[in-house]
């Protein structure tokens, strides 16, 4: 401690002795440090101090993570060997670890989820407005893409010696973009809903088959999807016109299928109740013709069974019955109506109760 702060405790400790005479007087030291005490590890101890001061400073390693790969460059060139996840030691000042993230990453063009670009390692999704299309007749359409990828782990220390590390931008990018386009560009603007599958397969399937063809394969292609077509709002309004008219069209066209089908079951209808009758009138007049026929059978069996002795038969028991008349009343009145060989006879008693008719029958 510098002498003139020991100066100012003495006396600072002198005039307080003068009322409290127990208290004791403090001299501070200024600690000293030096090696002398360690003898012949005074060397190595101070290598070991260098040694810790350079791997702080330098930082002669690199630990990489599960999900990334490391690239090694010496003197400007890259080792193609990438470096896989855990320690690794290089040379300070002589070489330099890129590290660089192959986990799936993706890009969404869309007009509704930003336009803000993250480009930085490890994020692993970069925004992108929507893509902007012409279609077949020039008219401007808006396409929402989803696209996922990764870098090929192998290839990685050549991709990026290639295409650096704005990789994405360079590999991925351009050529979603011109797929995009050339595909929309085929239809018009009012087909695009309609053939939207085929869209969407005729653009995964061009991403894939070009980014495949790249050297080396520097890139996986994972997921391609269409998530919307946005159309102007003109090509939109006739669309819905268009639509709501295929409806009317469709509703008409049910109204008139139903109204033909009633007519149709109508007219089947009454076609059953005419066949119907048809079928009774047939009846009634096959009944009438089978109990005609009957009758004729009857009246030609009694003609075929009429014979002489029969009628004089017959003759003989209307005779007696005349006879029996005239025993009960000699005054009645005889009447002889025709009735075929035998006659009918009535016979009048002269009293209405007492009056009857005598037939041999």
């Amino acid at each position: 401690m510098p002498a003139d702060l020991n100066d100012y405790f003495n006396k600072k400790n002198g005039n307080s002795n003068s009322g409290n005479n127990q208290r004791q007087n403090f001299n501070f030291k200024t600690p000293e440090f030096n090696f002398k005490g360690f003898g012949k590890f005074a060397p190595v101890i101070y290598t070991l101090i260098i040694i810790v001061l350079v791997l702080i400073v330098a930082k002669p390693f690199v630990i990489i993570n599960s999900g990334e790969m490391g690239i090694k460059a010496r003197t400007g060139q890259y080792d193609p060997n990438p470096l896989e996840p855990g320690l690794h030691f290089f040379l300070p000042f002589i070489d330099r670890v890129i590290v660089v993230d192959t986990r799936v990453r993706q890009i969404n063009y869309a007009s509704l989820e930003g336009t803000n670009e993250n480009l930085g390692i490890g994020t692993g999704v970069i925004n992108k407005n929507s893509i902007s299309v012409l279609d077949s007749r020039g008219l401007p359409v808006s396409i929402d893409v989803t696209v996922q990828y990764q870098l090929n782990p192998i290839q990685v220390p050549q991709t990026i010696a290639v295409w650096s590390l704005n990789w994405e931008n360079k590999i991925i990018d351009p050529v979603v973009r011109d797929v995009v386009r050339s595909v929309v560009g085929r239809y018009t603007a009012e087909e695009l809903p309609t053939n939207r599958n085929a869209i969407a397969t005729q653009i995964e399937e061009g991403i894939r088959k070009t980014i495949v063809a790249q050297p080396n394969e520097p890139v996986e292609l994972r997921a391609v999807q269409l998530r919307e077509i946005i159309l102007p709002a003109k090509v939109k309004e006739q669309i819905e016109r268009v639509q709501i008219a295929k409806q009317e069209a469709e509703r008409t066209k049910y109204e008139v299928e139903r109204a033909n089908q009633e007519a149709l079951k109508k007219a089947a209808l009454a076609e059953g109740e005419a066949n119907a009758t048809i079928i009774s009138a047939k009846g009634k007049a096959t009944a009438v013709k089978i109990e005609a026929d009957a009758q004729a059978y009857s009246n030609k069996e009694i003609a075929q069974s009429l014979n002489t002795p029969l009628l004089n038969l017959k003759q003989i028991e209307t005779q007696k019955a005349f006879n029996e008349a005239l025993k009960v009343n000699q005054d009645a009145k005889i009447f002889l109506t025709p009735g075929g060989a035998v006659p009918n006879i009535w016979v009048d008693t002269k009293d209405a109760k007492k009056q009857s008719a005598i037939s041999p029958n």
